[in-house]
C-alpha cells in the first residue's frame, strides 16, 4: 500500500499589506508498487520507434534502436498490455501485427514482438502526431487504469503541419504520459519539449545511438514502478485568495498553473500522472488579500488525492508582522527553486539568442545562467554550459561565448535545462 508524505517549507511571516505567500511543498511516496499490479488495474505501454529514411543514415541508428526496442521489451512487467508502433509519415502497429489493439505481455508476446522489433527498416517521413494519434487508439483497445509511452525520434515534424501535432498532442493530454528521446541532432528540442510537457513526461537527447538501449531501460524501469497510476495535487484558497502560479520544480521544472481542473470556487486540482517510490517539490505561490500586522490565517491547504482520497495534505500560512527579522527573512527552499527556475529560462533564453545572432543577449543570459547553477550547485548545469560558454567569473556571471559550438552541446544544454538539483540537507536544516 502506497504511503504518502507532504513537508511545507516557507517563511510564514509578511510584511504589514503584504499579500503573496510563496511555499515549497515537498511530497514523498513509499511503497508504491509495480504498475499494474497494486491493485488500481492493469497498466498498459507503447513503444514508437521513429523508423523514418533518416534513422538510416548513417545505419547505426536503426541498428540501435532495434536493439533499445528489444531491451524496452524486456523490461515491461508480464501481464501489462502493450503494443509497438514504427513511426514514418504515417503510423503502424509493428506488433501486434494487423491487430490494431493492445496485448497481454508474457513470454510469447515479448518474444513475437523482439523477432518484430529485428526487422524494422527506415524510410519515409516523419508525422509524430500521427504515431501519438495511434498510440492514443491503442490505449483506447482495452480498459487500463496507467498509459505510458516511449516515443524516439531523430528528425522534425516535417511530414504534417504544425497544427496537425498540436491537435495530437491535445487529444492525447490528460490521458496518456510520454517520454520523448531525441537521437543525434537533426530533432528540434522546442517541439519534443512541447510533446512531453503536455503529456507529463521528460525529454532528453541522446548523442550516440549506442546509449540508447540503457536510456529506453532507465525510462521503462522508471514506468513499471509506477504503481499509483494517477495522482494530483488539491488546493484549496480562501475566500478572497488565488494561486497565482503552481509549478513542479524537482526532479524538473514543470508549470502546472494552466492544468487546473475545477473542483469548486476555492479549490483547483492539478493531475500529476503515475506515481512510484520519489519525492516531488512543488512551487506554489498564493495571493491573499492583505492584511495588518498582527493578523493571521490560511493562506492554502494542499493534498495529495489518489483518486478522491486524500492520502497527504500541507498547511500554507501567512502571518502579518513589522518585525524586519522575520519578514525579511528567505526560506532556502524557496531561494533554491526560485534560483533553479531562472536558470532554466536564462538557459533556454540565451540559446534562442544565439541561435538569432544576438551575441550580447546570449552572453548576458548565458552568463547569469552560469551565476545561477553557481550559486544553486547545480554542477550538471555548470558542466553544460562550460562546452557553450568560457567562464572568466562563475560569481559574477562574466563569461565568453565560444566559436564554433557543437550543436549537440547546444541541444544537450536546451534539452536538460528544465532539471534541477534538490536543496542540500544542510541548507534543509
Amino acid at each position: 500500500m502506497a504511503e504518502f508524505t507532504a513537508e511545507v517549507f516557507q517563511n510564514e511571516y509578511l510584511p504589514d499589506g503584504g499579500t503573496d505567500v510563496h511555499a515549497i511543498v515537498s511530497v514523498t511516496c513509499r511503497g508504491a508498487g509495480a504498475a499494474g499490479q497494486s491493485g488500481g488495474g492493469d497498466a498498459a505501454e507503447v513503444i514508437i520507434i521513429d523508423t523514418s529514411g533518416s534513422m538510416g543514415q548513417p545505419a547505426d541508428k536503426i541498428r540501435a534502436a532495434r536493439v533499445a526496442g528489444q531491451t524496452a521489451l524486456d523490461r515491461i512487467l508480464d501481464g501489462t498490455m502493450f503494443a509497438v508502433v514504427a513511426g514514418t509519415d504515417q503510423a503502424r502497429v509493428l506488433y501486434p501485427a494487423n491487430t490494431p489493439m493492445l496485448v497481454r505481455m508474457d513470454a510469447n508476446t515479448r518474444m513475437a514482438a523482439k523477432l518484430a522489433v529485428e526487422r524494422l527498416t527506415p524510410g519515409g517521413g516523419t508525422a509524430i502526431g500521427r504515431w501519438i494519434d495511434l498510440a492514443g487508439r491503442l490505449f483506447s483497445s482495452v480498459p487500463v487504469a496507467q498509459r505510458h509511452a516511449i516515443l524516439l525520434t531523430d528528425g522534425r515534424d516535417e511530414s504534417e503541419r504544425p497544427e496537425e501535432l498540436q491537435a495530437a498532442v491535445q487529444r492525447a493530454k490528460g490521458f496518456f504520459q510520454c517520454d520523448c528521446r531525441g537521437v543525434g541532432e537533426n530533432w528540434m528540442v522546442n517541439e519534443l519539449r512541447y510533446v512531453s510537457s503536455e503529456l507529463m513526461g521528460s525529454v532528453g537527447l541522446i548523442a550516440d545511438p549506442g546509449a540508447m538501449a540503457a536510456d529506453f531501460d532507465q525510462i521503462i524501469s522508471t514506468a513499471m514502478s509506477r504503481g499509483v497510476a494517477n495522482a494530483a495535487l488539491r488546493v484549496w484558497t480562501p475566500q478572497g485568495a488565488a494561486v497565482q502560479y503552481l509549478r513542479q520544480v524537482a526532479p524538473a521544472i514543470e508549470d502546472l498553473t494552466a492544468r487546473r481542473m475545477f473542483v469548486s470556487d476555492l479549490i483547483g486540482q492539478y493531475p500529476l500522472g503515475a506515481w512510484g517510490d520519489e519525492t516531488r517539490d512543488y512551487h506554489v505561490t498564493v495571493r491573499v488579500s492583505a492584511k495588518g500586522a498582527g493578523s493571521e490565517q490560511l493562506a492554502a491547504r494542499v493534498q495529495l488525492v489518489v483518486g478522491d482520497t486524500v492520502v497527504a495534505q500541507g498547511l500554507v500560512k501567512a502571518i502579518w508582522s513589522n518585525d524586519d527579522t522575520l519578514t525579511t527573512r528567505i526560506n532556502p527552499q524557496v531561494a533554491h527553486y526560485t534560483g533553479q527556475a531562472e536558470l532554466a529560462d536564462a538557459i533556454q533564453q540565451g540559446l534562442a539568442a544565439k541561435s538569432a545572432g544576438d551575441d550580447v543577449t546570449a552572453t548576458q543570459r548565458l552568463g547569469r545562467a552560469v551565476q545561477l547553477a553557481s550559486q544553486t550547485g547545480n554542477d550538471e548545469a555548470t558542466n553544460r554550459l562550460r562546452k557553450v560558454v568560457d567562464i572568466d567569473d562563475a560569481v559574477t556571471g562574466t563569461v565568453r561565448l565560444k566559436r564554433n559550438v557543437a550543436r549537440i552541446d547546444e541541444m544537450d544544454l536546451d534539452a536538460a535545462s528544465t532539471k534541477t538539483t534538490r536543496v542540500a540537507r544542510t541548507e534543509e536544516a
